[in-house]
């Protein structure tokens, strides 16, 4: 299983990426270890799943969600959409 989120950066900025451990990719992003992006904004929060059966949708599926203005990620949240 792979997934797709969306975590909330400490300065309120969102950060999408893909990964096949949800829950020890957002420990190494708490570490600052993960990305030079949320490495600057800790703490990060989890506030958006997807889930794939393999790595190519999972990573199509980041890139369309990196092509979105703010305010459409933000739709996306509060539209339900979540599969947690």
């Amino acid at each position: 299983m792979c997934y797709v989120y969306i975590l909330e950066c400490a300065d309120k900025t969102l950060y999408t990426g893909w990964t096949v451990d949800l829950e020890k990719r957002l420990k190494i992003h708490n570490e600052g270890k993960a990305s030079k992006y949320t490495r600057a904004r800790l703490p990060v929060k989890l506030v958006y799943v997807e889930k794939y059966e393999n790595k190519i949708n999972a990573q199509k599926r980041e890139w369309q969600i990196k092509q979105l203005s703010r305010k459409e990620k933000l739709e996306l949240l509060n539209n339900g959409l979540n599969n947690n």
